[in-house]
């Protein structure tokens, strides 16, 4: 190498480091593109906030550890506090509410359906079944009650089939979730099953029970607390709603007027769960996500949650509202710009774990500068011609120090991640997924990895 390559090389070092920090940044930040809500928040610019956001009131409980949680009313769709709202999150089996807004009106309560191997094909293993069997008849009202009381994944998977299909369902999901302007939600598979990129966000899991709400069939079916579910023959057996709330099972009490909606746990998503309850001609709809830990915590935050907006919070303004769907004539909120960025948001979750590491970046900054350096000493090679002594003896003087560079390129990019890693243990919170189950339902609750 020549005395005028390594000066090429040195003058573009500068130019290829960016390339190095350009390409390792997103992937650093990942986690907080999962939790950003985009230039224009659907629903309001407080929603994009971080933090807590309420006005004119106090009281709000003080040991809530969800990460993500949101209080409105769903008559008038006021928001009246939230917490990192559209931060998207898997939702477990709270998508099942998503999957109902779809599938729910386009077939009869009565409608019966013979069970085929085909219906059950595909269902995840380990997932949350209602123990529909093959070759049996149930009505649609039997397998809705499937859905709801038991998260039944089975339950899920037939009426998708008598739909279409699976795929058919989620694309029909995703065109129902953007017609409700839930723009945090994307949807991989009808369940809530854990599948990379299936996020959504307490905003959006509200907007979903609001609609459902609307239906008459939809609020039965999350107010029933247990049904007659067939078993082959004539024989039945009794299912009960997982939702403890409703049930004042696990050693909690019934939440008066609490009237569902859906409850959900993935040892992905930890636990999560929407509800609704009235009181005093008031009906109140609460989300809360992934709290911290223990199976009755999310419960519990929502009851805290729904008992403040009965109270203190009757005097809290709005920072925020739910938007009304497309199809019945609600304002189109938010922009292009945020549709793209929940997609990419999506994508970068479920694909995180195949980001390239930072010698990886490294490597392609060098590649880039060696490619630099060598056009730049092909130019100036045609404009000046060293004598070959001279030449011989820059050479040399290179080789000697060709280390240094390399040795001092390193440097920089040692140092820029030194601070993004005291940042994050300093306080901010792990992508979707990255943590451990925040507390698993009590044994004997659900089977498997996927649990409602």
């Amino acid at each position: 190498m020549t005395r005028r390559s390594l000066l090429a090389l040195t003058a573009a070092a500068p130019l290829a480091a960016p390339l190095v920090t350009a390409a390792g940044g997103p992937a650093a930040a990942a986690p907080a593109a999962v939790g950003a809500a985009g230039p224009t928040a659907v629903g309001g610019e407080r929603l994009a906030q971080g933090g807590v956001q309420v006005r004119g009131a106090t009281g709000l409980p003080r040991k809530l550890t969800a990460r993500a949680w949101l209080v409105a009313d769903c008559e008038t769709g006021e928001v009246l506090a939230s917490y990192q709202a559209h931060q998207r999150l898997a939702p477990a089996s709270t998508l099942k509410m998503l999957f109902a807004d779809t599938v729910l009106k386009k077939f009869a309560r009565t409608e019966r359906h013979t069970v085929t191997e085909a219906d059950l094909a595909g269902i995840p293993e380990g997932s949350s079944l209602v123990g529909i069997q093959p070759g049996t008849t149930y009505t649609v009202e039997q397998l809705w009650q499937g859905v709801f009381l038991r998260s039944g994944n089975d339950a899920v998977h037939v009426l998708a089939h008598m739909n279409g299909g699976v795929p058919r369902t989620v694309a029909e999901m995703q065109a129902k979730a953007d017609d409700l302007q839930a723009l945090d939600t994307h949807v991989v598979s009808p369940d809530g099953y854990d599948h990379p990129g299936q996020l959504s966000s307490a905003y959006d899991l509200t907007l979903f029970a609001r609609h459902g709400l609307k239906n008459d069939d939809f609020r039965s079916y999350c107010a029933t607390r247990t049904a007659d579910f067939p078993a082959g023959g004539r024989k039945t057996f009794q299912i009960q709603n997982t939702d403890r709330l409703l049930t004042g099972s696990w050693g909690l009490k019934t939440y008066g007027g609490l009237i569902g909606v859906k409850n959900g746990y993935t040892s992905h998503a930890g636990n999560t769960f929407t509800g609704a309850a009235v009181r005093g001609g008031r009906t109140l709809l609460v989300t809360v996500m992934h709290p911290a830990a223990g199976s009755n915590a999310v419960y519990e935050e929502t009851a805290a949650l729904l008992d403040w907006g009965f109270t203190q919070g009757g005097s809290a303004q709005a920072v925020g509202t739910l938007v009304e769907p497309l199809s019945e004539g609600g304002a189109r909120a938010g922009s292009a710009s945020t549709r793209q960025n929940a997609q990419g948001a999506a994508g970068a979750s479920g694909a995180a774990a195949h980001s390239p590491s930072a010698w990886r970046l490294l490597e392609g900054g060098a590649g880039t500068v060696a490619l630099l350096a060598g056009g730049v000493w092909a130019l100036r090679r045609r404009l000046r011609k060293a004598s070959a002594a001279s030449g011989s003896a820059a050479s040399g003087s290179a080789a000697s120090g060709a280390a240094s560079p390399g040795a001092a390129a390193s440097g920089p990019e040692s140092s820029a991640s030194g601070p993004g890693s005291r940042a994050a243990a300093a306080g901010s919170r792990p992508a979707a997924g990255s943590e451990p189950a925040p507390g698993a339902p009590a044994a004997g609750e659900s089977r498997g990895r996927h649990r409602r």
